[in-house]
């Protein structure tokens, strides 16, 4: 199913649109085994889709049975920054390129209401690591290829290298003797003057 990607307003006519409207899908899953009988359940993301108007802006559940809930989660804008290309690179270039998305559980929610609460999506990997060192919870799912060949074109047109340092000459390097230790260059004309004295 193709994105529904908006304008960013920053962006023209012939650029890559900056945007993209999604929803967030999580599963509330039983817990199976001995672990059930304190933790009876468990959230997990289950995907990452196009938002649409037909989704409304509250929380709700898809669908529920015995094993498991299925809840949408929608209005949620993946904007992409210029000043971000090489995280979108380093996604791009990963063996499985993902959408991340961190969300939340709030213990104290009503009953028939969802715990859990996506707080954020990105397609960077410089966004989902300040996430985990925040200790959030950030889990993934692949992205599409309609929204990879997107973020590439992006990518693209905004990622530059940085650009490799020059290496130290040779000449500039200080000698050291095969331990290790500062060595000493000497042209011998000093001792030979001394012993001609």
């Amino acid at each position: 199913r193709p994105c529904a990607m908006n304008a960013h307003p920053d962006s023209t006519a012939d650029a890559v649109p900056m945007r993209l409207s999604v929803a967030v899908v999580l599963a509330r899953l039983a817990t199976q085994g001995p672990a059930a009988r304190w933790q009876p359940w468990r959230w997990t993301l289950a995907d990452v889709v196009p938002d649409e108007p037909a989704f409304g802006a509250a929380p709700r559940l898809l669908r529920a049975d015995a094993h498991e809930q299925r809840w949408l989660y929608p209005g949620f804008a993946v904007e992409l920054f210029r000043d971000d290309a090489a995280g979108y690179r380093l996604n791009l270039d990963s063996p499985a390129p993902c959408w991340f998305v961190m969300w939340r559980v709030d213990e104290e929610a009503a009953e028939g209401s969802s715990a859990a609460m996506p707080v954020a999506v990105s397609l960077s990997y410089h966004d989902a690591g300040r996430w985990l060192d925040a200790q959030e919870t950030v889990e993934q799912v692949p992205a599409p290829p309609e929204v990879l060949d997107w973020l590439r074109a992006f990518t693209d047109e905004h990622f530059s290298p940085e650009p490799k340092r020059r290496a130290r000459p040779q000449s500039f390097r200080p000698l050291a003797d095969r331990f290790g230790q500062p060595a000493r260059v000497s042209t011998g004309r000093r001792d030979r003057a001394a012993g001609e004295t």
